[in-house]
């Protein structure tokens, strides 16, 4: 056995983040990690990393005990964490990147070697068949490429255990498709890789074994061809999860929105479609197609060139997103970390911060308004946080994530754009999100929602809009969507319009 966690525990105040858990590795395997948000697993790769210190529990390396008590000391047993979110340095290039820290120095001096630097990248990028610039700095580079770099890091330090935190969250499926390659190939080296994404898909695709954690908790280990997915979700949230996506009951009411010919330079042209009171419109369309950018200019987080934007039948113009946010415009960011969350503010004060207007008296905010207002959405949304003070960094992406639906519920906006709602999010709270977003529609309030994961798009949304590099390229009824048509208007094919 390359590696095996025996009874791992951690706490932090309130919280038991792991609770006595086991995970094994063989040389070679790919054994997926899998569990709602706040189910342990970021825990334990941080353990393993040496990012934090477990409280109690043994590891073994080729049943050798050891203690991971840094993440240099991680390095040195061939350990090797890819996270999410990318430890690299963007103006640097791609060997300087692979050897940060590390960079070979001619003999009898201090100045790096950068003959010796590039052909020992060149190598080990070689070890893995793949190609790239050397000399480019890492922030051109797409995401897959950025993940690329982050592997032929690891690969410099002799990894023997690799572990790949949501590795396709943003790869589209050519990007995603050349990543389980790469994986095989390091599988075939004899390297171990801890497989972890919300993806159940890729676990029957690409993984060997898959170990379940729940609320902190060992659940089971299986064979991946001995199982199938209710099985693992049913493992994950303990219950069955008989309906993914909530049935709807559509009315349509009223035109909220209307957008017109709008058009901003190299990023998308000649735009026009409405939003009716009580209808999901789904908004889809391959990374880059101009989705984001859209919602961005009717937020008024960029500017339009051109267009006009009408709102409950008035011509508006959107310049900010505080003058959004007045009008009854709310956006849920693609990146709700960077771009939504205040992450060390408190839950309570990242609920509140766009309305404060509404619980304050002449300058002073009413403490006791603030916290009821708060705690009623908490109990709403069943928002899990020990109080209302926890800092919004500590709690899982599914928690994140309705944190700041409810700061957008307060608002009381009356149309909300969704970007990438449910990504990074695992099974049991997607429905939850998906069975708010219902509640939302069926009290009236008009919702653009974002996302590139077809399944979710089909089942959720009563039209359908496709981009494709700037322009919609197509528009469908919820019942007359496949995802072949889908995809055909998604790559640039010619399809009849439906209205």
């Amino acid at each position: 056995m390359l590696l095996r966690l025996k009874n791992i525990s951690k706490s932090y105040p309130g919280v038991q983040a792991l609770d006595r858990v086991s995970f094994e590795l063989k040389a070679g395997e790919i054994h997926a990690l899998i569990g709602e948000n706040g189910a342990g697993k970021s825990t334990l790769v941080k353990i393993l990393a040496g990012a934090i210190q477990k409280d109690s529990g043994e590891i073994y390396i080729e049943n050798e005990k050891i203690e991971i008590n840094s993440p240099q000391t991680a390095q040195r047993l061939g350990i090797s964490i890819i996270y999410q979110e990318f430890n690299l340095s963007p103006y640097l290039n791609v060997a300087e990147n692979i050897f940060l820290g590390r960079e070979p120095v001619k003999l009898f001096s201090q100045f790096i070697d950068w003959k010796k630097l590039y052909s020992e990248a060149e190598k080990v990028l070689n070890k893995i068949g793949i190609h790239l610039d050397l000399k480019q700095q890492v922030y051109t580079l797409s995401v897959a490429q950025k993940q690329i770099v982050e592997i032929a890091k690891a690969l410099s330090l002799n990894a023997r255990i690799i572990a790949m935190d949501e590795p396709s969250a943003t790869l589209t499926e050519h990007e995603l498709e050349n990543l389980f390659n790469l994986i095989r190939v390091l599988e075939e080296d004899g390297i171990g890789i801890i497989y972890i994404s919300h993806r159940l898909e890729e676990i029957f695709e690409i993984a060997t074994r898959v170990t379940v954690l729940r609320d902190g908790k060992y659940i089971a280990t299986r064979n991946v061809n001995e199982i199938n997915k209710d099985d693992i979700i049913k493992m994950m949230v303990g219950r069955e999860l008989h309906e993914e996506f909530p049935e709807k009951r559509f009315k349509k009411g009223r035109k909220i929105l209307s957008v017109k010919n709008v058009s901003r330079k190299g990023v998308v042209e000649n735009i026009s479609f409405d939003v009716y009171e009580g209808e999901l419109l789904g908004l889809t369309g391959l990374v880059g197609s101009g989705r984001t950018e859209l919602a961005r200019i009717i937020f008024g987080a960029d500017p339009k060139d051109e267009g006009e934007i009408f709102l409950n039948g008035k011509k508006v113009e959107i310049t900010s997103p505080r003058k959004a946010i007045s009008l009854g415009i709310a956006l849920l960011t693609e990146d709700r970390k960077s771009q939504g969350l205040i992450l060390d503010m408190s839950v309570k004060e990242n609920v509140t911060i766009a309305s404060l207007d509404s619980i304050s008296r002449n300058g002073f905010i009413s403490s006791l308004k603030e916290k009821s207002s708060v705690n009623k959405f908490i109990n709403d949304l069943k928002i899990k946080t020990p109080s209302i003070e926890q800092y919004v960094r500590n709690l899982s992406g599914g928690n994140q994530q309705k944190v700041i639906l409810a700061r957008w519920l307060f608002t009381k906006s009356k149309l909300l754009i969704f970007d990438e709602p449910t990504r990074g999010i695992d099974v049991g709270a997607k429905i939850e999100i998906y069975n708010l977003i219902n509640r939302l529609i069926e009290e009236g309030i008009g919702i653009i929602f974002i996302s590139s994961e077809l399944p979710e798009i089909l089942g959720m949304c009563d039209r359908i809009l496709v981009m494709f590099e700037g322009k919609i390229n197509g528009e469908f009824l919820h019942k007359e969507a496949t995802q072949e048509k889908i995809m055909l208007a998604a790559t640039g094919g010619n399809l009849l319009k439906v209205n």
